[in-house]
């Protein structure tokens, strides 16, 4: 691969890179047989997920998910694309994640995980987005307002 070109400034540095094409085929795919990861992101939550062939394991930050979501119930919403197709027990999931709370990042490994049984099978898209599971929950807390005491609530109003 060429050198970059770098231009240095006062304020601030700029580097050009070399264009995508001059990059290498295997620059984006994992490599064959290993694992496939992707990302899924809720609220302020980021999760890093890889999947690869295994007996049905899930690791949350190097601690079982059990452990890792303390209720049942989250458990079952970060398992919930690859229970829901039935091939939960054929993948090892391993995950990394950070921000947001344990809803959010429950939110967020079940989108990870749909996403990367799509770059592992694509034939599973259909009715991954059927389920629901391809769609990014966008919601998030709205800012609060200069003059207001939170988001949208307005100071009390007083007659007199």
């Amino acid at each position: 691969m060429p050198e970059a070109i770098k231009k240095t400034t006062t304020t601030h540095r700029v580097v050009h890179h070399v264009a995508a094409a001059d990059a290498p085929a295997h620059a984006h795919k994992p490599a064959a047989g290993k694992y496939v990861e992707a990302v899924g992101r809720r609220k302020t939550a980021i999760a890093r997920v890889r999947i690869m062939a295994g007996k049905g394991s899930m690791i949350v930050n190097d601690l079982d998910a059990v452990k890792y979501f303390t209720l049942p119930r989250l458990v079952a919403d970060a398992k919930s694309a690859a229970a829901r197709l039935g091939i939960g027990g054929d993948l090892d999931v391993t995950v990394k994640v950070k921000g947001g709370g344990i809803h959010a990042q429950a939110g967020a490994v079940r989108l990870g995980l749909a996403r990367a049984i799509i770059k592992q099978s694509p034939e599973w898209k259909k009715q991954l987005r059927a389920l629901g599971f391809l769609t990014r929950d966008s919601r998030a807390v709205e800012r609060k307002k200069y003059g207001l005491k939170k988001a949208r609530r307005s100071p009390q109003w007083a007659k007199r």
